[in-house]
């Protein structure tokens, strides 16, 4: 019979670091994925006329890779600043559904804790920390979500990410356009591993097929970024189509 862990070892000061360096060596591989177009992002920001201190700015307080990299080529001078609102939630948008399938493992948790957790959701944090929850539950931990666990994920990519967008601002003036080096490709290699994590077969995959299709025919039919709303609605109504199916 598996033994239970007691409330107070989970609970003790050992177990909390060691569920937070877990998260953070879970996470050293994507955090090394992070460097490349933070880099790219620093430096496309300067050629906007963003100083080192601007860039850290936007980084830390809207922790959206692609929200940034959509402020930053939708800048002006003096920038459109409705548009740029508009389309940062727009590529925000997605973190709604996000949040949406996080919230029955924090239910248990109390407002201080959950919003802080909220706050430091990227798309990765938020895959890693459900894979890791869905694993617990599948072992019959009572409490699947492992808040430190998701926290030493989420501040390894989070201060990997502010620190390397500043030193692409900073060093951007000196190497240029970075891009040339294919540095970009990052981004989507980055995904396609954590896609690859997920994958529970073609009939799971469905609704990000369809999220897939409908957000590419978006794209090549409408200017700016529709494509994101567009495909995060189609996969949500996809994904509750199939599960009445199953039902």
């Amino acid at each position: 019979m598996e033994q239970r862990a007691s409330p107070i070892a989970i609970s003790s000061p050992e177990h909390k670091c060691r569920e937070m360096r877990r998260g953070l060596v879970d996470a050293l591989p994507v955090m090394a994925g992070f460097i490349p177009f933070a880099l790219v992002l620093g430096a496309q920001a300067t050629q906007k006329g963003f100083s080192a201190l601007q860039v850290l700015l936007l980084t830390g307080l809207n922790f959206g890779g692609g929200s940034e990299f959509a402020a930053v080529a939708l800048w002006t001078s003096p920038p459109h600043v409705l548009l740029i609102v508009a389309i940062t939630f727009l590529v925000n948008s997605r973190h709604l559904l996000m949040g949406a399938v996080l919230a029955p493992f924090l239910r248990h948790l109390p407002k201080r804790k959950v919003l802080p957790a909220l706050f430091f959701m990227c798309d990765e944090s938020w895959a890693m920390g459900l894979a890791d929850a869905r694993q617990r539950a599948q072992a019959g931990k009572r409490h699947a979500f492992s808040l430190r666990y998701y926290f030493g994920v989420s501040l390894g990519l989070y201060l990997t990410w502010i620190a390397f967008t500043t030193i692409g601002a900073i060093a951007g003036p000196l190497i240029g356009d970075i891009e040339t080096w294919g540095f970009h490709m990052a981004f989507p290699a980055v995904f396609l591993v954590l896609l690859r994590g997920m994958w529970k077969g073609l009939r799971a995959a469905c609704p990000w097929l369809v999220s897939l299709t409908v957000a590419a025919a978006t794209y090549l039919v409408a200017a700016g970024a529709w494509y994101v709303a567009t495909g995060a609605l189609s996969g949500l109504a996809a994904a509750y189509a199939l599960a009445g199916i199953r039902t």
